[in-house]
């Protein structure tokens, strides 16, 4: 099979069985003979937007090595399609699929901004970065539609209140205005992710995600008007990508990035199989070899859950990858810094104008 013969528009090739489900839903090969003839589509797949209605928005993150405390996502699912997107076994607790699923069902919580208002407004609360994007990307697709994202930063900067984003799409551009009144405020912080400077290998790997060029054109506008950007190169995917990192690092760091953060891919519940099944085809000359060196990360297998070395990866080809990241660090980001984010304005703004004493 070649990339030609992959469904279209898709990171994932298949749908593999929710484990929390007791029943297995699978398409029959006579049933696909079936819709071959009549000139009928098995299923249906075109992406569907799918309201859910929250009670919270803002989630405590209580992993160690994440890197956030809080965490909002307004959608769930993300339609750019990255294959090898840790986010998409949360997609299993819906009762969905891990796989085209999480691409094509997209969960959409409009009240998000509201519930967000609340959430900073509560005498309790005090000011920490509350990340957009901690799980699915709060830019994918799906915000040019329903605008969640731009509702929620409009939340943030009423409030004064520090807001972080990690996204890939350049869509955040849309949001300038906002964005660089919160970076007057030293309120914002942008995480762009950055994952290979190919076309080709970004077109398999995450399908429906910006450009790169459009992704290093958006570090750069975001610099210039005093946004911090810090550029995500992740994951680092041994015999794809990491090849590929003091390059990266030199890009981003040419476009204003003021540091960079990387993991070691690991495929992690449901990711291992829908990974290793889209790069047989996607990448049949090279599938067995790149899985063995994602193994070599990992003590022997495609994934790893223990706090501190998960993300990290250890064995020669992690400390590789990691040995390269420094020197990037040296040679392109000496003296770079990315700022704190301002957490003593929020009080101030707490109930929604400005205390006189």
């Amino acid at each position: 099979m070649n990339l030609n013969d992959l469904q279209k528009g898709r990171g994932a090739q298949k749908n593999p069985h929710n484990r929390f489900l007791k029943d297995v839903y699978e398409i029959r090969e006579d049933f696909l003979e079936f819709c071959r003839m009549e000139g009928e589509e098995p299923e249906n797949t075109k992406t569907q937007y799918i309201p859910i209605f929250p009670k919270t928005i803002v989630n405590k993150v209580e992993s160690p090595d994440v890197g956030m405390l809080y965490s909002m996502n307004p959608y769930q699912g993300c339609e750019h399609g990255c294959v090898y997107c840790y986010a998409r076994n949360t997609h299993e607790y819906w009762g969905y699929s891990a796989g085209q699923d999480f691409e094509r069902k997209i969960l959409v919580k409009k009240a998000a901004p509201k519930l967000l208002e609340a959430k900073i407004k509560h005498k309790n609360w005090k000011a920490n970065t509350i990340v957009l994007s901690g799980n699915t990307d709060c830019y994918q697709p799906a915000e040019q539609q329903f605008r969640i994202t731009r509702k929620c930063l409009e939340v943030f900067l009423k409030y004064r209140h520090p807001v972080g984003i990690i996204t890939k799409n350049a869509f955040i551009l849309r949001d300038l205005d906002i964005l660089t009144e919160l970076g007057a405020h030293q309120l914002v912080g942008v995480n762009i992710s950055v994952t290979s400077l190919s076309e080709k290998t970004r077109r398999k790997l995450e399908p429906r995600t910006a450009s790169i060029q459009k992704r290093l054109k958006t570090i750069r506008v975001l610099s210039e008007k005093g946004i911090p950007v810090n550029a995500m190169l992740a994951p680092m995917i041994p015999g794809i990508n990491s090849h590929e990192m003091l390059k990266l690092a030199k890009a981003v760091a040419d476009e204003g990035a003021l540091s960079f953060g990387f993991t070691v891919v690991r495929l992690n519940g449901a990711i291992g199989q829908i990974f290793a099944d889209w790069i047989k085809k996607a990448m049949p000359d090279r599938a067995e070899k790149v899985l063995h060196l994602i193994q070599d990360c990992h003590s022997g297998t495609l994934s790893d859950s223990r706090f501190g070395i998960r993300t990290r990866g250890e064995g020669k080809i992690a400390t590789q990858i990691h040995e390269m990241a420094r020197l990037a660090r040296q040679k392109y980001f000496r003296g770079r810094v990315f700022p704190k984010l301002n957490h003593e304005l929020h009080e101030q703004y707490k109930t929604g104008q400005m205390k006189l004493f």
